[in-house]
Order: C-alpha cells, then sequence, then structure tokens
C-alpha cells in the first residue's frame, strides 16, 4: 500500500510513532476530534492549525501627532473667528427686494443656522436680518460719508469718467440680478474700488422696476454716489477721499439663506368686492389683451408707467409673463402693487392680472 499510494507521506513523532497527514476517508470512523484541534497532537508543519502571529503596529511619529494638534488647534481657532463690523445698519440677504415692515409668518430653515456662518459675526441672526447691536449716530456717519466724497466733481470730471466706464466692453462691470443689492455685492464693490475710481453696474430683472429705491440703497450702504444714470445703467463713485486701506470690514455671507414665508399676496376675494364680482374680474382680465410681454432678466423700467396709463381707461389690466417664472410673477405683482398702486387679483400660467381698486378709494388716496 506504500508503495501504491507514494503521496502518503508519514511524520514521526517525538515517541517514535508513525501517523499519515491525511485523515482516514472512512465516514464510519468520522469523529469530532478532527473539528476541534487538541494541543498535544498539533502539528506545526499544518498552517490551518498553526498559530497566527499579530500584526505589528508602527509606533506613531511624534512629528504627525504634533501636526495632528496645531491643524486642529487652527481649526478651532478659525471656527471661533469673529468680525467685529461697525456698519451703520442691519445686515441682510437683499436690501432692495426686501421690506422689513413685512414680518414673516414662517421660516423655511431654522433661524439659528446663521448664514455667515457659526461663530463668525459677532451679531445674531434672526432669519431674516443680523441687527446691528448698539445704536448709530447718524450725523457722525453722515459727515464721514461727506469726507469721503469730497468736492463735487466738476463737469468735465464727470464727463471723463462717464466716457471711460459707461461702454459695454468696460473691465469694471458687475450685473444686478433678481436679488437686487445684495449684501455679497457689497464686499464686491469695495473690492473694485481698489483699482478703479467708479464702476459700472447693470441692472436686469424684477429690480428695474424701481431704479430709484436701488439707486438710493447702493449709496447708503456702499457709502458711494450714483453719478450716471441711464436706463438700467448705473456708474457709482467711490468719492475723491476714499482710502482702500481703511474700507469697512464687509462680513460674506456663506450662503443663500431661504426665503421666508409672508402672508398670501392674493386673496380669495379681493378687498372691496364680492365673490362673484371678483370671479368676473379674473375672467376678464384672463380674456382681455396682454398690455406688454415681459421676458426673463428684461429691463422693466418703463412698466409701472404703461400701467398707470392703462388704468385711466381699463379696469383690468393683464401682464404676459410667459418664461419669467413663477416667483419672478409674484414679485412683480408685489412691486407694482406699491408703485402704482393696484391690487394684484390672480397669478395664473405666468400670466398676472391687476385691478385698479376703485375710485372713490383712487381719489382719496391721491
Amino acid at each position: 500500500m506504500m508503495k501504491l499510494f507514494p503521496w502518503r507521506r508519514l511524520t514521526t513523532q517525538a515517541n517514535g510513532t508513525l501517523y499519515s497527514k491525511t485523515p482516514s476517508l472512512s465516514f464510519f470512523n468520522f469523529s469530532p476530534s478532527l473539528f476541534h484541534s487538541q494541543p498535544e497532537l498539533e502539528d506545526i508543519f499544518d498552517p490551518p492549525f498553526s498559530s497566527t502571529l499579530k500584526p505589528h503596529k508602527p509606533k506613531k511619529n511624534i512629528t504627525e501627532k504634533l501636526e495632528k494638534t496645531a491643524s486642529n488647534e487652527g481649526c478651532e481657532k478659525a471656527h471661533n473667528f469673529t468680525v467685529n463690523s461697525d456698519l451703520p445698519f442691519d445686515f441682510r440677504y437683499s436690501y432692495s427686494e426686501t421690506n422689513p415692515a413685512v414680518e414673516p409668518i414662517g421660516f423655511r430653515e431654522p433661524p439659528r443656522f446663521s448664514p455667515f456662518g457659526p461663530g463668525r459675526l459677532d451679531r445674531k441672526w434672526t432669519g431674516t436680518s443680523a441687527p446691528r447691536l448698539q445704536p448709530v449716530d447718524l450725523e457722525k456717519v453722515a459727515e464721514e460719508r461727506r469726507r469721503i466724497l469730497g468736492e463735487p466733481l466738476s463737469e468735465e470730471e464727470t464727463a471723463e469718467l462717464v466716457e471711460k466706464y459707461r461702454h459695454n466692453d468696460c473691465s469694471r462691470q458687475m450685473n444686478l440680478g433678481r436679488g437686487g443689492v445684495t449684501h455679497n455685492m457689497l464686499e464686491d464693490i469695495h473690492n473694485y474700488w481698489k483699482r478703479a475710481e467708479a464702476i459700472r453696474i447693470k441692472c436686469l430683472g424684477v429690480p428695474t422696476l424701481d431704479m430709484d429705491n436701488v439707486c438710493s440703497h447702493l449709496e447708503d450702504k456702499s457709502g458711494g454716489r450714483v453719478m450716471y444714470r441711464h436706463i438700467n445703467i448705473l456708474l457709482l463713485y467711490r468719492g475723491r477721499n476714499y482710502d482702500p486701506k481703511s474700507r469697512p470690514t464687509v462680513p460674506v455671507m456663506l450662503w443663500k439663506p431661504l426665503a421666508p414665508i409672508y402672508p398670501k399676496l392674493v386673496k380669495n376675494v379681493a378687498d372691496g368686492l364680492t365673490f362673484e364680482e371678483t370671479k368676473a374680474m379674473r375672467n376678464k382680465g384672463l380674456n382681455a389683451p396682454p398690455l406688454t410681454k415681459l421676458s426673463r432678466n428684461g429691463v422693466y423700467v418703463n412698466v409701472v408707467n404703461k400701467v398707470r396709463a392703462a388704468f385711466e381707461t381699463e379696469e383690468v389690466v393683464r401682464l404676459d409673463c410667459i418664461h419669467v417664472g413663477t416667483s419672478d410673477c409674484k414679485r412683480i405683482g408685489v412691486k407694482l402693487r406699491d408703485l402704482v398702486p393696484c391690487v394684484p387679483i390672480l397669478f395664473k400660467d405666468e400670466q398676472i392680472i391687476l385691478w385698479r381698486g376703485k375710485k372713490d378709494e383712487q381719489n382719496s388716496g391721491s
């Protein structure tokens, strides 16, 4: 048998007995000892039953520990870094497109999440703004602005700056979009003023309905002066005595906060009308020809005057706002309600239906 099966090698134990490395193939002699190792019969040449050694763990280098602790300390310092800004106004995401007098009825995100980042501003975020902590001396602020602006520009100086910055190929240009005069825009303005006396601002979208409001907020929040205005193009002058090294500190918002929830704009029944009259006004407006067609991110400078002129002969006006967007339609309706004034009675399929209101109320208001 040993000659027929040469692969069966025999090993010798310390006591001189012989045994085979392969177990018996008989199913009748099946014993539990095959599944449990016995220390007294342990074979040092059998890898499955040999003792495993624990892998050696290299010791951590001292320099790596020091670098890790230094990086953690740096992160904690950056996390606890606060900006002390002495700007004399409350911080908001948008200054020209929000009304501080209107209080929201709810929030889409918790007010404790400040868009300036945790611990990076010495003001508390209320969900819509970060109000200033101390009262402001308005006379002192106005005096400082007059000092920075200096003497008014002469006609020659104004014409030279206008010719330099009013063209479309001007490299010192900013675009003012649907957000209007935003907080981070102030930081961009001061960055442009480091190397240029004036900056060209191109306004598009909903803010162009009220360009006076845009100009007033730009001058009030930046401290400059609008030296040129043509339709939707503005030139903002920094002043004669402007010093980039002593510019105000403007903390930057790290993300755009979600808009809060405000009261419903369109009521089921318009004030001064019954339900049937309101329904008839809406149907009349939907069947009326559109007064004008508004495009997305267009220039709406003349829309207010057109609506006022149309209300002299018409009772209901329809504005075609295809491809403008639902949110922009509501923004347009809010601005027209305050500027014309009028009553928005329907927003449907990107169509704005405006009612001029009762004539006796208009005459009493005027």
